[in-house]
């Protein structure tokens, strides 16, 4: 049946989450920030299947914050006056909208068209992380707000006009790559099958499409798949920022080794280049530990599937190796810095050792020359 054929399909009831991610800090101080903020908040646990042990959970917990606010209205839906915030202690932030879903099927695709850098949603949500920033900034090491933001969509439909199954979305591939995409343009065979590539169902009522601009869920009690969503979004803003700083800090170690020595160095200056450069490399190693340990899901093997999926479209794996061979390099930038100290240092002892002697010789001559 031709896309043009198919019967109308109605949204009875859904949720479109809007997310926005910021990096806020090198760390937080959780504990401390919730004293900061006690009103509405909550420890971030993810929802089980009925499997799941009771350790899979964040490590530890996010903050979960909930503001009120203005009504926003986005194309011909308007948002809940609730908004989100999650703070993670590796120093980001998300920020998610909600605008409640139903009517016709195809107006996901100008919603998904209209929120792709939605400049007042982005406005807006920088506005509430400068104010949870000014909130809590002494449980923040080194605040700063950056100026990279990861937004992402989920669209989360828990019941429509037709059964949901595996026939329902394998009928509307191609709209369904279109909202995926937010793109109205016409799609090439490859582009859909492209778009749709990362679908995965627990049961056969529930599908999840994950896709690099936004994800459709069908089904109910999807909440645990969209916070891994949101986790693996905020997890690409924290190897985005981290790749960017490792960047700078291999210029930086560049620098430092290509700098040439003066003749007489200060004692420690050979050491003061080196430090800084152990500096750096330890605070992007901490940083790439907190962020790819904080979620576990080895207890949940379809929500692991999920995060892999993720992960992939994301281009989780590449971000990591290449921050994998920076932190390489940057370690041997520091070892070859470390040996360059150690040889001057020696050449200095051979030196005052040298001048030592050359100094006795001289002194054992002064009793002849008084004479």
């Amino acid at each position: 049946m031709s896309p043009a054929s198919l019967p109308s399909l109605t949204i009875n009831k859904g949720t479109c989450h809007a997310l926005f991610a910021y990096d806020i800090g090198q760390s937080i101080n959780l504990e401390e920030a919730e004293r900061r903020i006690t009103a509405g908040t909550e420890r971030g646990r993810l929802r089980h299947k009925a499997r799941a042990p009771q350790y899979f959970e964040y490590r530890p917990a996010p903050l979960r914050l909930t503001q009120e606010g203005e009504v926003l209205t986005v194309g011909l839906y308007q948002s809940s006056p609730s908004v989100e915030l999650m703070v993670y202690d590796f120093g980001a932030v998300t920020i998610t909208y909600r605008f409640a879903l139903d009517g016709p099927f195809e107006r996901l695709l100008e919603l998904s068209e209209s929120l792709y850098e939605h400049k007042q949603l982005l406005a807006e949500s920088r506005t509430r992380v400068e104010q949870l920033v000014q909130a809590i900034q002494p449980a923040i090491e080194r605040p700063r707000i950056s100026r990279e933001v990861e937004d992402y969509i989920v669209f989360s439909i828990e019941s429509c006009s037709e059964p949901q199954s595996a026939s329902l979305w394998a009928s509307r591939e191609a709209d369904l790559a279109h909202i995926l995409r937010g793109e109205r343009a016409p799609l090439s065979d490859q582009e859909t099958k492209d778009a749709m590539s990362c679908r995965i169902s627990f049961g056969l009522e529930d599908a999840a499409l994950i896709d690099w601009h936004a994800a459709v869920l069908f089904g109910k009690d999807m909440d645990d798949v969209r916070a891994v969503l949101e986790f693996a979004n905020v997890e690409l803003l924290e190897m985005r920022i981290l790749d960017e700083q490792l960047d700078q800090a291999l210029d930086q170690a560049y620098e430092a080794l290509s700098r040439k020595s003066p003749l007489l160095p200060l004692p420690g200056s050979h050491d003061k280049g080196a430090t800084h450069i152990a500096q750096l490399q330890v605070d992007s190693a901490l940083l790439f530990e907190r962020v790819t340990n904080t979620l576990k899901l080895l207890g949940d093997q379809y929500l692991a599937r999920v995060s892999r999926l993720a992960s992939q479209r994301f281009h989780l794996e590449a971000w990591d190796a290449s921050i994998l061979r920076k932190l390489q390099t940057l370690e041997s930038i520091y070892g070859k810095m470390s040996d360059r100290a150690g040889v001057r240092r020696m050449e200095m002892l051979e030196w005052i050792i040298i001048v030592l002697i050359a100094v006795s010789i001289a002194v054992s001559f002064l009793p002849m020359a008084g004479h």
